[in-house]
């Protein structure tokens, strides 16, 4: 088993993404290692993968590219083939502008990771799953690429705006990712990562969640106030400290 596997949740996520063809959902809190296992996933894999963000910012920290540059999608809505049978605009117009490279690793695509999915709308994905069907195979959602979708439901959701709202509602429950036509046809998983490697202190991690669910009462604001005071009480003694040995030690024209 590789070394960056380090409690029974990440053995699980790295089991069904390494041995099956299944679709997960990597969740959990900030600093329970998310995305660390993205990286080391990336240099222990041999799947053929490739990685995108809905934002640029996102897609640096996942090591990849945008969904948006990556499959060629338009930045407005993209509606479901209507009832008269008209393409999906996702595998019409903009898949034609795909050069060979493209479509060569579209092709040879084991596993696509999505990062930050919590800003990914059921309807780009559901354009995602149109480009993988016309170029892989076109009887399975997402042309039978597995998807590890990474990112945390109280985090920041997906933009939409209300005029365009209004052309997805009649298709989609919500404008989430998890509403996605192709996503509720692959039976994915979900996995929950709750150990917390980026904090030690246990009463730290206790108060963060208080503010995480949306349960902070007094006392919990005035223990963050009282830790935020110690902080800034060591950085002016530090200040202090600093512009005491600067007068010691001038410096010459």
């Amino acid at each position: 088993m590789t070394e960056f596997i380090s409690n029974d949740q990440l053995k699980l996520a790295f089991d069904f993404v390494q041995f099956t063809g299944k679709n997960i959902f990597l969740t959990g809190k900030a600093g329970t290692g998310k995305t660390t296992f993205l990286h080391n996933l990336k240099r222990h894999s041999p799947k053929r993968m490739v990685v995108v963000a809905p934002t640029g910012v996102a897609a640096i920290n996942a090591g990849g590219v945008t969904i948006h540059s990556f499959f060629q999608m338009p930045f407005g809505p993209i509606l479901p083939a209507d009832v008269s049978g008209n393409e999906n605009p996702a595998s019409a117009g903009n898949i034609q502008r795909f050069n060979r490279e493209k479509i060569s690793i579209i092709k040879s695509l084991d596993l696509l990771v999505i990062d930050e999915i919590s800003m990914v709308r059921a309807d780009l994905l559901d354009g995602v799953d149109a480009v993988l069907r016309r170029y892989k195979n076109k009887y399975q959602p997402f042309g039978g690429v597995q998807l590890l979708m990474i990112g945390d439901m109280q985090q920041l959701a997906p933009v939409v705006k209300d005029e365009e709202w209004s052309l997805l509602k009649p298709y989609y429950d919500s404008a989430f990712f998890f509403s996605s036509l192709a996503l509720k046809k692959s039976d994915y998983i979900s996995i929950e990562l709750t150990h917390i490697f980026r904090q030690k202190d246990g009463e730290f991690i206790r108060l963060l969640n208080n503010i995480r669910d949306n349960k902070a009462d007094l006392q919990t604001l005035n223990e963050l106030n009282q830790r935020s005071n110690k902080f800034n009480e060591l950085l002016t003694n530090f200040d202090r400290n600093n512009s005491t040995e600067q007068k010691q030690y001038p410096t010459y024209n």
